[in-house]
């Protein structure tokens, strides 16, 4: 639960996106577009919608003029290339004519309890117009260089939960295949993968008719969806503490059950080697600007030499293979190498671990009393036993309290300032969790140890929260993230990552100390080939 290692982390087979896929898969979901009205130039609307074995969703997306000089990334952005929202069934054509008034608008606009997402996204426009003239002219792109990007659209934002007046979380998470953590976003993600291939094909069919050509399926799924995501990510993982235990808790079971495995047959061996090989193969695409992204991606080349040779001269098949290669790396590799590592050994595995994803929900609604009866000698011995990471740290020191986290008045998001230079720290919000585990001590260091903590809340009411989140830590101890999050150094790209990879996104591409870019679903199937043929790579995803 340290931020170096949490920002290390990789997709694995328990991420969102790889179990939303294995339900579809077994599950056999159909999926038809319903509605493609688009001119020449791939501007108007579509309508995919899958069926599942009890329900029916539709993407409904709308596409876009937009001006080089309107084109932004940014949050502040107010026009898109295309709009998406994901709604609960099949649209009339009603519902058509109330979301193209509001889905383009977007923060603008306003959406129904019939809508579990709204999202934006822009073409990636040195990529598309390439594709577009390779497939007008019968050719296909060069694989090297769409595996680079990885993407032809890339989302800005996919909003859901409640957020614009789409369904609230409540009225959906009882439903099976929305059961798991943002199963209607990662649904609405994929199918807007398959649009931009779609409109890209369309595009270049009507630029050159009697020549053009559809992407082939080996191609495709070098295709995924970019997203550029920023600070307002950055503090769910604070916010949601059982959560993100639950999360953590899923990861290092699966962990340990493989590592307890005494031996390996030459047929888990292989598959390993195989996402091995394929993980070395995204390394080799995964590029960034970024000094520390670019210094981790230089360690794991070499943590991948290393591991290579180890593979050359280590039996993975006996004497408790994996544990022995786990602990090797914990003094050979780098922490990135380390968690690349982790996630990798639970390729093989999917019988034994992929259940585990049904345990990564918490009830949010879920009361957490206070044990007011507790004695204040109790909570002490828990702070000093799991957060000596807190109250270790000297808060005094400007270094150590040089940012504050606040909400953005005009686009409601969450904001760093810098305590010492900006003004607005009366307007902090409560993620320095370790700050104020460290000011509870102290107070608590001042109480009548035999006290309850209840009387000690009477007297000192500010402490509430805090303690709330410190009893918890008895039976979620992966709650807290054990790293100071208001420090000078502190980078919350790597809070974006961590939780990025449980989405299970790749190509990690810090743009500043703020905000990354990532690829969504590249090498998964598409779904017009779901119930056909599905290419080696596509079927070791699932």
């Amino acid at each position: 639960m340290r931020l170096e290692r949490m920002g290390s982390f990789h997709q694995t087979r328990l991420s969102f996106m790889r179990s939303l896929l294995r339900r579809m898969k077994l599950e056999q979901w159909r999926f038809t577009r319903t509605l493609w009205d688009m001119d020449e130039y791939g501007y108007g609307r579509a309508v995919y919608t899958v069926r599942g074995t009890e329900r029916a969703y539709s993407l409904v997306a709308f596409s876009h003029y937009l001006a080089d000089e309107n084109r932004s990334d940014r949050v502040i952005a107010t026009a898109w290339d295309a709009t998406f929202t994901l709604y609960d069934g099949v649209p009339s054509e009603d519902d058509l004519v109330r979301l193209e008034q509001n889905v383009p608008l977007q923060e603008a606009g306003r959406i129904s309890d019939s809508e579990l997402s709204l999202s934006r996204a822009n073409k990636s426009v040195r990529l598309w117009q390439y594709v577009v003239e390779k497939l007008a002219a019968g050719e296909q792109p060069d694989h090297q260089l769409v595996a680079q990007t990885g993407y032809l659209m890339r989302t800005t934002a996919v909003y859901g939960s409640g957020k614009f007046g789409a369904a609230d979380r409540l009225s959906v998470c009882t439903r099976p295949e929305m059961s798991g953590p943002f199963q209607a976003e990662l649904l609405s993600v994929w199918l807007t993968r398959l649009f931009s291939v779609e409109l890209v094909e369309h595009v270049a069919k009507a630029m050159r008719p009697d020549t053009a050509v559809a992407i082939e399926p080996a191609l495709r799924e070098k295709i995924g969806v970019g997203n550029s995501t920023g600070l307002g990510m950055a503090p769910f993982l604070v916010n949601h503490p059982a959560l993100i235990n639950n999360w953590m808790m899923a990861r290092e079971q699966a962990i340990a059950r493989v590592r307890a495995q005494d031996s390996a047959s030459s047929e888990q061996v292989r598959t390993f080697i195989f996402h091995f090989d394929r993980a070395r193969e995204n390394l080799a695409n995964w590029q960034s600007a970024h000094p520390v992204q670019q210094e981790k991606l230089a360690a794991l080349e070499q943590d991948f030499d290393k591991m290579a040779a180890y593979i050359a001269t280590e039996s993975l098949e006996s004497d408790h293979p994996w544990d022995r290669f786990y602990r090797w790396s914990e003094s050979k590799l780098s922490v990135e190498g380390q968690e690349q590592l982790a996630a990798l050994i639970l390729e093989p595995y999917g019988e034994l671990v992929d259940d585990l994803t049904a345990d990564m929900n918490a009830d949010e609604q879920k009361t957490w009393f206070i044990d007011g009866a507790m004695p204040v000698e109790s909570l002490l011995t828990i702070i000093e036993t799991h957060c000596q990471w807190a109250i270790g740290v000297d808060y005094s020191d400007p270094e150590n309290s040089a940012r504050f986290w606040y909400i953005s008045a005009e686009k409601l998001e969450p904001r760093l300032g810098e305590r010492y230079q900006e003004a607005g720290a009366e307007y902090e919000q409560p993620l320095c969790i370790g700050l104020h585990i460290k000011q509870l001590y102290i107070e608590l260091g001042r109480a009548d140890p035999t006290a309850s903590i209840a009387e000690f809340l009477l007297w000192h009411p500010e402490h509430r929260h805090t303690v709330r989140r410190l009893q918890r830590l008895e039976t979620c101890q992966y709650a807290e993230i054990r790293d100071n999050l208001i420090a000078e150094n502190m980078l919350p790209i790597d809070l974006l990552r961590c939780k990025l990879s449980f989405f299970g996104a790749t190509r990690f591409d810090p743009r500043s100390d703020r905000w990354v870019r990532i690829c969504m679903y590249q090498d998964a199937p598409h779904p017009p080939e779901w119930l056909q043929t599905i290419s080696a790579e596509g079927k070791h995803i699932l």
